[in-house]
């Protein structure tokens, strides 16, 4: 094995990330290209159009040059994954121009506007419906529509693998996500990757669900008035954010996992998180932390046990 076989390890992979505009989509797009992948990078906003998410700080193309920069190399491609007939012609250009798909990363959501007030701390019943089937459209249809689409060429692939990204591990989510809209779009994710695992088994590939823990996206540190460099002055406000990782942290799991020859008979199926790829790839954070924010909720907010979020860092 090469120096350069260390440090790029996925140099022949070509990967989309459905999903790249920002947070853990964008993260991972740039890991995998670190790792020297060609990355496919789509979402609605770009330099000239922004979508029903509202931010304009954040497009498809200034991730795609962020992939490059990082050694890879990224290309935008503006997609609505509600269209099928967009990602259609986003599948058959991969085709196309490189012959082949060997990572898929469907990390589709943007239904963030949605949640506070409108959906959160209401019965499914008192959910304006419009705005309920809207989170499944973003949360659940886009991801069964992109993965329709793309498996037959992923399975043309040596391996292939699809990840599913979503909120909240299997087991975590045994509990009611507090809305049932919401609580249908992250658990559909996981039997995404559940049924996909039994259906790319027989081709050599791994279908898995991964989710961050309390992630400091564009969004959330926006949301409390903080920046990548002060989170920590959130934590006055909002104690548990001690538990909250980078983007980064995930993304580094995600391109261990994709690097790791025997991925399917570790993950094929399976649901994981952020903190669980950390250990398993002896990853961190970058500030050198392994944060397990599910673990914290799981064990202390609803299991009672002695401890503070310091403790799960």
């Amino acid at each position: 094995m090469t120096t350069q076989d260390l440090t790029t390890p996925l140099a022949d992979r070509v990967a989309l990330v459905a999903g790249a505009t920002r947070g853990a989509g964008r993260a991972m797009a740039v890991e995998l290209g670190r790792a020297g992948a060609t990355v496919y990078v789509t979402g609605r906003t770009t330099r000239e159009r922004t979508s029903e998410v509202g931010r304009q700080t954040e497009t498809i193309e200034e991730t795609a040059d962020l992939v490059t920069a990082a050694g890879g190399t990224g290309i935008a491609v503006p997609t609505d994954h509600l269209d099928p007939e967009q990602v259609r012609a986003l599948v058959a250009r991969i085709d196309r121009e490189q012959g082949r798909l060997d990572i898929l990363v469907n990390d589709l959501w943007g239904g963030e506007h949605l949640l506070v007030g409108s959906v959160f701390g209401k019965k499914s019943w008192e959910t304006p419906l419009d705005d309920g089937l809207r989170i499944l459209e973003l949360g659940v249809r886009s991801h069964v529509i992109t993965a329709a689409l793309a498996l037959p060429l992923l399975i043309r692939s040596e391996g292939p693998l699809h990840v599913e990204v979503t909120d909240g591990t299997a087991v975590y989510n045994r509990r009611y996500r507090e809305n049932l809209y919401y609580d249908l779009a992250k658990n559909a994710p996981i039997r995404i990757a559940f049924g996909l695992g039994e259906e790319l088994a027989e081709y050599g590939g791994t279908a898995v669900a991964v989710t961050p823990g309390f992630l400091r996206s564009e969004q959330m540190l926006g949301h409390f008035g903080v920046t990548e460099e002060n989170w920590r002055d959130a934590i006055a406000r909002e104690p548990d954010f001690a538990t909250a990782e980078s983007p980064a942290y995930l993304a580094r799991g995600i391109a261990a996992l994709a690097a790791d020859p025997g991925r399917a008979a570790r993950w094929n199926g399976r649901s994981t998180s952020s903190a669980e790829l950390a250990r398993t790839y002896d990853v961190t954070d970058i500030d050198g932390s392994r944060p397990d924010a599910w673990a914290y909720f799981e064990e202390v907010k609803s299991g009672g046990k002695e401890g503070t979020p310091d403790d799960y860092r």
